[in-house]
């Protein structure tokens, strides 16, 4: 097993696109509401790969592309807001999500940020338990008001550096 952080821009565009839709393929009402906004998230990072490469990185397991994470540097220093944190489908349960976040959070905490949060939702146990797992604690629960199909809250995390 050999695990490796690579650059964004290592890859082919729509890479990123291809793990979000892999990672919530469990439920096809992510892929139907958030389809449009992956394809964006995906251009904008190929299409600012000094961004990419910067504020999030591809999880590698044997040069297999397994997963990434990404975060948003804009509020710096008082926080920074982890945006997409996604493990392929097959390589779930294993460890790797927890892998990822800790990398992300040890290269966010070398820029002299206050907090890391995060938001997932409530239907998301084992995300909820690795966040946990890393030290984020509980900062709210609120109702989803983004996507109407989904009934249930999000959960807010925060992370004090």
């Amino acid at each position: 097993m050999s695990i490796e952080f690579k650059k964004v821009s290592d890859f082919n565009r729509g890479i990123l696109f291809d793990l979000l839709k892999d990672t919530y393929s469990f439920d096809c009402r992510y892929e139907q509401s958030c389809n449009a906004d992956w394809q964006v998230f995906d251009n904008f990072f190929f299409d600012n790969l000094q961004i990419a490469d910067k504020y999030g990185f591809i999880t590698t397991l044997n040069d297999e592309a397994i997963g990434f994470v990404s975060w948003d540097p804009r509020n710096m220093p008082e926080y920074v807001e982890i945006g997409h944190n996604c493990i392929a489908s097959k390589h779930k349960s294993n460890g790797y999500g927890k892998i990822q976040l800790q990398e992300a959070v040890n290269r966010i905490t070398q820029n002299d940020v206050r907090k890391i949060i995060v938001t997932t939702n409530n239907d998301l146990i084992p995300a909820q338990r690795m966040y946990e797992s890393v030290g984020f604690t509980i900062y709210q629960k609120r109702e989803n008001q983004n996507i109407a199909e989904f009934v249930g809250e999000h959960i807010d995390y925060v992370y004090f550096c």
